[in-house]
């Protein structure tokens, strides 16, 4: 029997982190570009105007803020959304315990859906944590872009691992010379790695690669970069460039 029907889920997590509540509060309300995408900050009321058509369904800086849609803008697999994040202190103020759930209803596709959902909920998390213990605060000139239609094939994330110069070995925390774009050599950390998602982390920037290969559709590159002077769109013609080359190139 098929399960791709209409049907609520929720995912949920629980983390700390070596920041403060007011540090969180203000990387899930404003500076969500710097972990996850840039997006219109919420109105500071119940009641306000949140991203992506919400309204602001709880506000009591720093500890909860959630926002809920009936209709998600652009996202026709999707009818109701909510997300809820309360924040407690721990260590008298000088950490955070964080919990985060994201529900709503699911109207396609539902078991892929909610696997993609969840996985990347992970990813994201972290690199939540990756920028409020590295670039708290730092302006980020963002970019997100998909791969061509090639990158959707089975194998696609495992070319984009070699293409990067990671052995099928290299485990999160190992250090790396990665191959950027244009030939640059990379001096980076493997923050995060799977099957599905790599994370990387330089000096001045987060660069995330998604494998939604996985779930049908092509392989993604996300950029946070805190650079002084970075440059979004220089940051994107190379890294767009240089996936592009991935998929151009014999296998």
């Amino acid at each position: 029997m098929s399960q791709d029907t209409s049907k609520e889920f929720e995912i949920a997590r629980e983390f700390e982190v070596d920041a403060t509540p007011e540090q969180v509060w203000d990387a899930v309300t404003s500076g969500t570009g710097g972990w996850l995408w840039p997006m219109e900050a919420p109105e500071p009321r119940e009641g306000g105007r949140g991203p992506f058509g919400s309204t602001v369904t709880a506000w009591d800086p720093p500890h909860r803020y959630t926002n809920r849609v009936e209709d998600v803008e652009g996202i026709s697999e999707q009818t109701l959304n909510q997300l809820d994040y309360t924040i407690e202190p721990r260590d008298e103020g000088r950490r955070a315990w964080v919990r985060y759930v994201h529900s709503g209803i699911f109207v396609d596709d539902w078991d892929n859906q909610y696997d993609a959902a969840g996985r990347h909920t992970d990813f994201y998390l972290h690199t939540l944590r990756q920028y409020l213990t590295r670039f708290d605060g730092l302006p980020a000139a963002f970019t997100t872009f998909d791969g061509p239609d090639a990158s959707k094939a089975p194998d696609a994330f495992t070319a984009v691992a070699r293409a990067l110069g990671l052995a099928g070995d290299t485990a999160e925390g190992a250090r790396v010379k990665a191959r950027g774009p244009e030939g640059q050599v990379l001096d980076a950390v493997v923050d995060f790695r799977n099957d599905c998602f790599i994370g990387l982390r330089t000096e001045h920037a987060l660069v995330r690669f998604f494998g939604r290969n996985h779930w049908g559709y092509p392989v993604g590159i996300s950029v946070h970069d805190f650079a002084p002077g970075a440059d979004a769109e220089a940051d994107e013609a190379a890294w767009k460039g240089w996936l592009n080359g991935v998929f151009s190139q014999p296998s």
